[in-house]
């Protein structure tokens, strides 16, 4: 029986790692669009690495659970096909002791799942937003990108180009009296950016500019051979606080603050669906062990592309059905944080109903 079990295991887990291997770095490069844009101009590497280990655990609390569905198609797919389960329980192996050792990897898996998603995965998430916030005030030359405008408080800032390592062409000021009205619009043709990191503020020297004073009616025009402005970067970065934020919060601290909420008379409907996505998130890797076995048995295909068309269908329906009862925290009267467990309870309804039909027959 210890070799039967070593066989599935073994199976499985190539699989799984692969399948892990190729999920994770897919989704870590998409959130790493950003940072590799940064990365070129000019925000250093050590930065993207810190970047890449801080999202990790979340993403990987994505990526376990679709690698068990893809390990579970594809190993127990090419069993089927080959009637090798077949010929296990003609000798006597039920399905269950065919299962058991990934069952035991997968709980182990949701443990793990759920240390991430409640303990090291926000916190770690929320370093990687103020990350990005310290590497603009450290190179926040970086941030300037031909075609982008950057906003300063009531000041926004676009170039064509930029020119060496400090110097700008193209350049387009615009100082706004109000959200909705432009109090100065300043053109210049070049000019050059520094930076005084001891008081963060960024110096821009204009030369040969036009300066159209919008408030005046008539509009006033001045011409300038050489303009100077200074903006502090680093009084409207730093006052950006994501430590509050529910999502960037460890289950002790989510827990306090929905304590607190609620000794306070307030709503705590968004608290508890932020706590409740987590834990169902983390509890997925058993819904999809228990619906991807009795699919992939039914199935009996050896291809590879149709067990990952089956994961990839059955992940997104049940990824995209969590997010769209999040997205119900405007309303609480149907309870959207108990809404959440629709799609584990389903799924590993569906599974186990599945499963036992199997081990039947």
């Amino acid at each position: 029986m210890f070799i039967l079990n070593w066989y599935v295991t073994r199976g499985f887990l190539l699989a799984f790692g692969m399948a892990i291997g190729i999920l994770t770095f897919g989704m870590t490069g998409a959130n790493l669009v950003k940072v590799l844009d940064l990365l070129a101009q000019g925000i250093s590497f050590l930065t993207f690495l810190k970047f890449t280990f801080y999202i990790l655990p979340i993403v990987l609390t994505f990526t376990i659970p679709w690698a068990v569905m893809v390990g579970v198609m594809l190993v127990f797919g090419r069993l089927s096909a080959d009637s090798e389960i077949t010929a296990m329980r003609a000798c006597g192996v039920s399905i269950l002791q065919i299962v058991s050792p990934i069952l035991l990897i997968t709980v182990a898996l949701t443990a793990l799942c759920l240390y991430l998603q409640v303990q090291v995965g926000p916190p770690l998430l929320g370093k990687s937003r103020q990350l990005m916030t310290v590497a603009a005030i450290d190179q926040p030359l970086a941030l300037f990108e031909p075609g982008r405008p950057i906003h300063y408080e009531n000041t926004i800032i676009s170039i064509d180009d930029k020119v060496g390592e400090n110097g700008l062409s193209g350049i387009q000021i615009y100082t706004l009296a109000d959200p909705e009205h432009v109090g100065q619009d300043i053109s210049a043709a070049s000019g050059s950016l520094t930076v005084d990191e001891e008081n963060q503020l960024l110096v821009v020297k204009l030369q040969d500019c036009m300066v159209i004073d919008k408030k005046s009616q008539p509009e006033i025009r001045n011409f300038h051979e050489e303009l100077e402005f200074s903006f502090n970067y680093g009084k409207q970065l730093n006052s950006i606080a994501l430590g509050e934020k529910p999502k960037y919060m460890t289950l002790k601290d989510l827990m306090a603050r929905i304590r607190l909420t609620k000794l306070l008379n307030q709503d705590t409907t968004k608290l508890e669906v932020e706590l409740n996505q987590r834990i169902a998130f983390a509890l997925s890797p058993i819904a999809f062990l228990l619906l991807g076995l009795p699919l992939a048995i039914r199935t009996s295909r050896r291809e590879t592309s149709v067990g990952l068309f089956l994961s990839v269908i059955l992940a997104g329906v049940f990824f995209l059905s969590i997010i769209l009862c999040e997205s119900l925290t405007k309303f609480p009267a149907i309870y959207p944080q108990y809404l959440l467990w629709l799609p584990n309870i389903v799924f590993q309804i569906l599974g186990a109903t599945l499963t036992y039909r199997i081990s039947q027959r």
